[in-house]
């Protein structure tokens, strides 16, 4: 016979405490959503290159090889590339479009390699670091490579000194 409700005020004050923090993730996960949404909105709309990125289709992110630029300025000062810091000479552009567009042309610099060595270097690179076949242009890359940044010769710590007279220290 007990129809009342029920009266302890314990329980109904932690039901309701528990219910309203519910309802507080609720709304605050609800209002990150539209700030998120809100957001990526406002991006497309004042950055319209993002868009442009976004419908792009997955051929063209995946072709087999980018152009090359055909806008590449090649500014030599004392007989190197400004830009790079590689030494001038015939095959520095297609060295800055195929080497520099993956990876700093400070590889290049801190590297010495005979021609076969650097043809090793961009066979590893197409098996495992994804470059694009060079096609005809990789002859002349290589001989761009080997021509300027081949292994130098070794002369110890210095160059040993020549056309000197010596003379005999007298005590």
């Amino acid at each position: 016979m007990n129809n009342l409700p029920n009266n302890n005020p314990k329980t109904s004050d932690k039901e309701n405490y528990q219910l309203f923090n519910g309802l507080i993730k609720s709304v605050a996960g609800l209002v990150g959503v539209v700030v998120l949404l809100v957001g990526l909105v406002l991006s497309l709309v004042f950055l319209p290159e993002i868009s442009t990125r976004l419908n792009s289709t997955s051929a063209e992110l995946s072709s087999a090889s980018p152009e090359p630029l055909a806008d590449f300025s090649t500014e030599v000062v004392d007989g190197k590339d400004v830009e790079t810091g590689l030494i001038a000479g015939n095959g520095l552009e297609l060295v800055k479009a195929n080497c520099t567009a993956c990876h700093s042309s400070a590889l290049i610099l801190q590297n010495r390699f005979n021609r076969e060595g650097w043809h090793s270097k961009i066979v590893w690179m197409q098996e495992t670091q994804g470059l694009w076949d060079l096609g005809g242009n990789e002859a002349i890359i290589l001989d761009y490579l080997a021509e300027n940044y081949a292994p130098e010769e070794s002369h110890g710590r210095r160059i040993p000194l020549t056309g000197i007279d010596w003379y005999e220290l007298k005590e």
